[in-house]
């Protein structure tokens, strides 16, 4: 049996980065990456996003800024897609790669800028 932090992130991780994916991140692991898979349910979305002292949308503006930051590309297009269904308006997320432009550097602002650019340009089609 999971424990309750399990279970609360998995529903969290669902809700924001979809059933879909979760789910298929959590079928293909194997006994190498599935302990991993389970510590990130358990203590990211469960012990961190499931503190209720910040809102999921702030959560998800947070983690845009850093994964720009850190120049994680992979991550920052899931997490984009996240914070839209946390309710980020792409007029935040503008302003989030803004002042990551400013903070972290003009070409780490270019980056978040082209990521969430293809974002959007996937979800249309």
């Amino acid at each position: 049996m999971k424990s309750p932090n399990f279970e609360r992130g998995l529903e969290i991780r669902k809700a924001t980065l979809g059933a879909e994916y979760v789910d298929a991140s959590l079928k293909q692991a194997d006994d190498f990456n599935r302990p991993f898979q389970e510590l990130v349910t358990e203590y990211c979305w469960g012990a961190v996003w499931g503190r209720e002292e910040l809102p999921r949308k702030m959560r998800s503006m947070l983690n845009l800024a850093m994964l720009s930051a850190l120049n994680r590309p992979h991550e920052l297009k899931l997490h984009i897609k996240g914070a839209i269904t946390n309710g980020v308006t792409l007029e935040e997320m503008r302003e989030v790669f803004m002042q990551v432009a400013i903070y972290c550097g003009v070409p780490a602002g270019v980056d978040a800028f082209r990521t969430a650019r293809e974002v959007f340009a996937e979800q249309k089609k």
